[in-house]
């Protein structure tokens, strides 16, 4: 089954917004002192590169 333009592009949409969400937080993890903050930091990282992983696949069903 394959997707629509616009819903290709909005998963893309996604994608990029998750990228940038992912790279703020790793900037932040490295400037926070704090261990609770370091540790929510962490966790984001870890969920949104599982989301990535997953929008990935749904990108590589849409380009077949």
């Amino acid at each position: 089954m394959g997707y629509a333009l616009h819903e290709t592009l909005e998963v893309h949409e996604m994608a990029a917004f998750k990228t940038v969400c992912l790279t703020k937080s790793k900037t932040m993890q490295a400037l926070v002192s704090d261990p609770a903050l370091k540790q929510i930091l962490q966790r984001d990282v870890e969920l949104t590169t599982r989301q990535l992983q997953e929008l990935g696949g749904i990108m590589n069903k849409a380009m077949q």
